[in-house]
């Protein structure tokens, strides 16, 4: 079933996001389909539907639910709750694996990313959303995943016969994000051979393709049976409460802000280096690295939010290794510190001052440079660009500084610990 009104706009974007909602709720004992549970005095799939609609990265939503009762989740979800980006209201299989390949078959032209998203799962956040995506930019294929807290046993005939080591071993979420071309060949395969799957990411693994895993949340929970429900039905507070205590976290939450910055001056016979990027202009930053002053400020910002000490410390101009490196390089060395600190970067927010040359044209690409590099969606970095208007070394034309604050939650996410994006593309 399509959502004309939203058709006639002609809206296609790059990304869509298929909810899988086809399950009949036989394990919650309800008697209607899983989909239109009450959870907070709207249908469950509603929390995981405005999540998406709200979210900037996503284009269209395609809505996988019971067979016949297309009509009724139109009127009685849709349009009651104003689902604008809802496209395709599609109905689903006898399997998962069948569900999203029914949504697959309708994202239609122009999206290149997909994510695929468990309807009963109502507490997903935007922010989680944005991570997975990033992540699948770099690789092709992302989920999120959280550790166990309990012993894990291989059971044979009601017998332990291995504990499996649990430091290795993830439970896996949705949203699952994946290059749209990728996953249909996964699940063309898949129904070639006959065979099936608990998630996508299972699929897209029998192609030989690495998927790559980001921290997810304790709170994104499945609601599958009637003690998940009455979990999600718990007031919010002592949710959160409950499942940080189960998941080891503080009670607190670790907050540190950090400042960095950083000055060089203009030489002739130098690149000019910003951000990641070389941009065209008669001069360059003087430096033992490429020098790139923005990429140095973010550095020092997220060294000083740990207490870690400053850039010369850790890259000091005598080292070798060092010279004429990639300050994009740098960055992702202290991010191997700050992870192994338990350090999670929340926000970048960053300024440069140059009288010359205009970096407006720049700033986009800086943005996606340093987000690959921190492991950080282009949403979380912030990179501005001012003039001192004839005032100072900079003024003059005799330099240009770059100024960082940075935002870190540290150790308060087990996950986030364990599991974190990284700058490969494995």
């Amino acid at each position: 079933m399509t959502n004309s009104r939203h058709s006639e706009q002609g809206q296609v974007g790059k990304t869509a996001v298929i909810i899988a909602a086809a399950g009949a709720g036989t394990r919650l004992g309800a008697d209607t389909p899983k989909l239109f549970v009450d959870l907070g005095g709207k249908p469950l799939v509603c929390h995981a539907l405005e999540v998406f609609e709200h979210c900037s990265a996503v284009d269209r939503i395609i809505l996988v639910v019971p067979p016949g009762i297309e009509t009724k989740v139109q009127a009685e979800i849709v349009d009651r709750f104003h689902s604008g980006k809802v496209v395709e209201i599609v109905p689903g299989g006898v399997s998962r694996a069948e569900s999203v390949y029914a949504g697959l078959g309708t994202v239609g032209s122009g999206i290149q990313t997909v994510l695929i998203h468990d309807g009963a799962r109502p507490f997903v956040s935007e922010d989680l959303v944005l991570r997975v995506l990033h992540a699948a930019e770099l690789s092709g294929a992302a989920v999120p995943g959280i550790p166990s807290t309990d012993t894990l046993k291989r059971v044979q005939d009601g017998v332990a016969v291995a504990t499996l080591d649990r430091s290795r071993i993830l439970r896996i979420q949705t949203p699952q994000a994946f290059q749209y071309e990728l996953l249909k060949e996964a699940h063309d395969r898949a129904r070639d051979l006959g065979e099936t799957a608990t998630d996508d990411s299972v699929l897209v693994e029998k192609l030989g393709t690495h998927v790559r895993v980001v921290s997810g949340s304790p709170l994104n929970f499945k609601i599958t049976t009637r003690e998940n429900l009455q979990l999600a039905r718990a007031p919010r507070a002592a949710l959160w409460r409950d499942l940080r205590i189960g998941y080891g976290m503080d009670a607190q939450t670790d907050l540190r802000i950090g400042y960095g910055m950083d000055a060089h001056r203009l030489v002739s016979g130098r690149k000019l280096i910003l951000g990641g990027i070389e941009i065209p202009y008669e001069k360059g930053l003087e430096g033992h690295s490429d020098a790139d002053v923005l990429a140095h400020a973010i550095g020092d910002a997220i060294l000083g939010a740990l207490a870690l000490g400053d850039l010369g410390r850790h890259f000091p101009d005598t080292d070798v290794q060092y010279k004429d490196c990639s300050s994009l390089r740098l960055l992702e060395r202290i991010m191997v510190m700050a992870r192994a600190k338990g350090a999670d970067i929340q926000n970048v927010d960053s300024t440069v001052t140059a009288e010359a040359p205009k970096l407006a044209p720049h700033i986009e690409p800086m943005r996606k440079k340093l987000g690959e590099a921190l492991g950080l969606p282009p949403e979380r970095v912030s990179v501005k660009a001012t003039t001192s208007e004839g005032m100072g070394f900079c003024g003059r034309g005799e330099g240009i500084e770059a100024r960082a604050v940075v935002l870190v939650r540290v150790g308060a996410d087990p996950c986030g610990r364990n599991v974190q994006p990284d700058s490969s593309n494995g």
